[in-house]
């Protein structure tokens, strides 16, 4: 039986849900992000307990189709942002359909409707979060940073940065408390 559950995003998610899962006696066959596959079919009863058990750790199970699909789009995007090698150099739109198996434009008309932003300002908010992240590790240049990022120049991902957050990324830098986001609030 496969299991839709919403806000997992990253590697501790997985390692949460599975604990979780594995507490209350159930065995999962696989769990990835946002999606965890058990070994057997559950009764409507132990689907209450596991969604109340999830809720109490942020996450929940999730039943709508479309809440599904933008769960699926969202995850894919962290993968691809936060988790991966950052292959930009693939269409995001080719990407998209490659993981979620759906059209494009079905999906960003969805996303659009359910989120109240398109995928690519979803893409482009996750983007500027990894590069803040980057800047407080203070460990890469904003040249290797923007290399790492695919963007094309310092001064293309500054510029992005400054509409985004308001603040330069030197600026951003050089702050005491850095105004960073977590993935689930995005």
């Amino acid at each position: 039986m496969k299991l839709y559950i919403k806000n997992m995003v990253c590697s501790r998610c997985k390692m949460v849900v599975k604990a979780e899962i594995e507490k209350i006696g159930l065995q999962p066959v696989s769990v990835e992000l946002g999606e965890v596959e058990i070994k057997n079919n559950l009764a409507d009863e132990e689907l209450k307990q596991l969604n109340t058990s999830l809720k109490a750790l942020g996450f929940e199970l999730i039943d709508d189709k479309k809440v599904q699909t933008i769960e699926k789009i969202k995850n894919a995007i962290i993968t691809l942002v936060h988790h991966s090698d950052n292959d930009y150099k693939k269409n995001l739109s080719a990407y998209i359909t490659s993981q979620v198996h759906q059209d494009y434009n079905y999906l960003s008309n969805l996303f659009s409707e359910v989120e109240g932003t398109t995928i690519e300002k979803y893409f482009i908010t996750q983007r500027i979060e990894k590069v803040k992240e980057l800047l407080v590790y203070n460990e890469m240049s904003l040249s290797e940073i923007a290399n790492q990022l695919g963007y094309s120049s310092v001064g293309y991902l500054s510029n992005q940065f400054k509409k985004i957050t308001g603040l330069t990324p030197s600026y951003f830098k050089s702050l005491k408390e850095h105004k960073r986001r977590s993935i689930e609030e995005l």
